[in-house]
């Protein structure tokens, strides 16, 4: 059911933008505008509503067309829908209105990560690092080590988790990713300690969490704990890019 505060929130401020053209209104209240549109997007956006997250942002564009967030929210959104080339456009475009926006650089870094150019990531990382009032380093840190160990920089991937698990100590993301980096080295005993770590958080594994709780329960040969976790897999993601690796390592 659509929320009526919310609802009504959206025809008064199209009633305002609908007086633009003719009358104008002032930057303070274009700025307003455009930041309340971007926030009501966000919140679509994290109810997997994209269309309405992007007809927010374009409402949001319409009044202020030089607000930084609306640009990186709509990254975010057509990320999610896998239209990569419009979402790159969108977060340089963001990078660009504001060059030291650690958000923005923290999520083009994890679009880019993402779609095989962990190399290129790091950089994004590093520079909303360099922020001291970013107000979630812990997810760039464990955004930084994850991609670093995409990138095959085991030493650098480890040291990001750790400062991530410093400022968080039971960030699942930097937990995964300890986990990933032992199972690479092949230290099957550090693996799993790190896997249980990730199990006692209580929040429920995705697909990737999955399957790599099947390698590790492989390595340290517990068969069960293995097909249980590959069930889950199976049922709980079958079309699941790692439930297809599943099925092809089982042949």
């Amino acid at each position: 059911m659509t929320n009526p505060g919310i609802k009504y929130s959206i025809i008064v401020l199209l009633a305002l933008l609908a007086g633009c053209a003719s009358s104008g209104i002032s930057d303070e209240r274009a700025r307003s505008i455009a930041q309340i549109h971007t926030e009501l997007a966000a919140s679509y956006f994290e109810r997997g509503q994209y269309s309405v997250a992007l007809q927010e942002l374009g409402i949001a564009l319409q009044a202020d067309d030089s607000y930084a967030p609306a640009y990186n929210m709509r990254g975010l959104v057509r990320m999610t829908l896998r239209e990569d080339k419009q979402a790159e456009a969108d977060f340089l475009r963001s990078l660009k209105l504001e060059p030291r926006n650690a958000g923005a650089h923290n999520n083009y870094g994890w679009f880019l990560c993402q779609r095989g150019r962990p190399g290129d990531s790091l950089p994004q990382f590093t520079a909303a690092l360099n922020d001291p009032l970013y107000s979630t380093p812990d997810l760039a840190y464990a955004n930084a080590g994850i991609c670093a160990h995409k990138a095959g920089d085991q030493k650098t991937a480890e040291a990001n988790l750790q400062r991530a698990l410093i400022l968080h100590p039971e960030m699942p993301e930097a937990l995964h990713g300890m986990a990933e980096v032992a199972h690479s080295n092949g230290n099957a005993a550090l693996a799993k300690s790190w896997l249980l770590r990730l199990l006692k958080t209580g929040r429920e594994l995705d697909a990737e969490q999955l399957w790599l709780a099947v390698r590790i329960e492989r390595l340290v040969g517990d068969r069960n704990s293995a097909a249980s976790f590959a069930l889950q897999l199976r049922k709980r993601f079958p079309d699941s890019p790692q439930a297809q690796l599943l099925q092809s390592n089982d042949r």
